[in-house]
């Protein structure tokens, strides 16, 4: 294996729970590890370096160091734990092909993390979907239901139908592949400041999954986050913990630097070009690994490298600045983490942070080990009051 983790795929059935969810696949395609790409306008980039000198900076929102707007109200970041409320299962739609999709195997379904700012439109977004061959579900009731605010209570909001392929136009990148759910939430359940956990449960079998949505106001201050290779112990660390059923090990100190940098109110997003069905695992080694919660994105596919992580990542860093919130951090362990971070603008160069990866391009600072930012981070104002 190429020591960047170069996209990779097996064939093999892991089943594994987070939330009170299972899930189980047979393909894996991730790592954000290449050797060369080309990205837009002709500007080369390779294995061992990153943009060249010709390249320039891609617009994208405003950007700040170690501060922020403190004119920003702080929010919290409540850990979204509260116990489930009990549900009743109501018979399929479909008695005949939704059994036979739930037999081939555990539910591995998922939501798309959101944050958004006040007066934008809300919607439940995900995908539900079974067993090794990732078989969508289609046309059933998945009911909607919210955790306002993560405090003790849950709401129903409404009961949605899984969708055919094409059925239902794409919101916020999500395509219609299938299985998806899309649920607007109406104004009058409208979500305000503060971060909200939905829970989306299939009627006929009562698997579910969650989705984590933000409403911040403009000016609040994130920091942005790679997984593989980064956070976990290797490039291709997940590739390994997933044919055992295992959570990936976590870098030494890179939990706690991360949580500091959230007890500051700097707001965690974790920006990963691994494969959508990777959602859940994402989420139980933040869980379990001692990382801040925060919303998640994976690619909609089978995960992305080269030119299309550069693009991926990009592309999502500037829809955040474009909606009026800050990048403070940015921390990746490769050329397209690199690129992707130099484009969207992300400064000064050293809050572009490499774990023990150099860029000699476009600048950034290198570390060896997380513990070389505890007390830095440690000493650092809150970007909002």
């Amino acid at each position: 294996l190429d020591q960047l983790g170069f996209a990779m795929a097996f064939v093999e059935a892991v089943s594994f729970n987070h939330g009170g969810d299972n899930y189980a696949h047979a393909a894996c395609h991730l790592g954000d590890g290449y050797h060369s790409y080309t990205l837009p306008g002709g500007v080369p980039s390779g294995g061992s370096g990153g943009l060249s000198s010709g390249g320039a900076a891609g617009s994208g929102g405003t950007v700040v160091g170690g501060g922020g707007s403190a004119s920003v109200s702080c929010f919290p970041m409540p850990a979204c734990n509260a116990p489930l409320p009990t549900f009743t299962k109501r018979p399929w739609k479909h008695s005949v092909a939704s059994p036979v999709i739930v037999a081939t195997g555990f539910a591995n379904h998922r939501g798309r993390d959101l944050i958004l700012p006040p007066g934008m439109d809300q919607w439940v977004l995900g995908k539900t979907a079974y067993g090794v061959t990732d078989k969508d579900l289609k046309d059933e009731e998945v009911d909607i239901w919210l955790n306002r605010e993560c405090g003790a209570t849950w709401e129903k909001l409404g009961t949605a139908l899984t969708t055919n392929d094409g059925q239902h136009p794409t919101v916020e990148g999500a395509e219609d592949t299938g299985g998806r759910v899309y649920f607007k939430i109406p104004s009058s359940s409208a979500l305000g400041i503060g971060r909200h956990r939905i829970r989306m449960v299939v009627a006929g079998d009562l698997s579910g999954t969650d989705q984590y949505i933000e409403i911040a106001p403009p000016g609040t201050t994130y920091f942005i986050t790679d997984v593989d290779g980064t956070l976990t112990s290797k490039e291709t660390e997940e590739y390994s913990a997933l044919l055992t059923g295992a959570v990936s090990d976590p870098n030494p100190d890179a939990g706690k630097a991360l949580s500091l940098l959230a007890q500051k109110a700097f707001r965690p997003f974790y920006l990963t070009a691994r494969p959508e069905f990777l959602v859940g695992r994402t989420r139980e080694f933040v869980d379990v690994k001692g990382f801040p919660l925060g919303p998640v994105h994976t690619t909609f596919a089978f995960g992305a490298t080269g030119g299309a992580a550069v693009a991926f990542k990009k592309g999502g860093i500037d829809e955040l600045q474009g909606r009026g919130f800050k990048v403070a951090y940015a921390f990746g362990n490769t050329d397209s983490d690199a690129d992707s971070f130099f484009l969207a603008g992300i400064k000064p160069d050293d809050h572009r942070i490499f774990f023990q990866y150099t860029d000699t391009v476009n600048g950034g600072r290198r570390i060896e080990a997380y513990t070389e930012l505890l007390g830095e981070f440690g000493a650092l104002s809150k970007p909002c009051q």
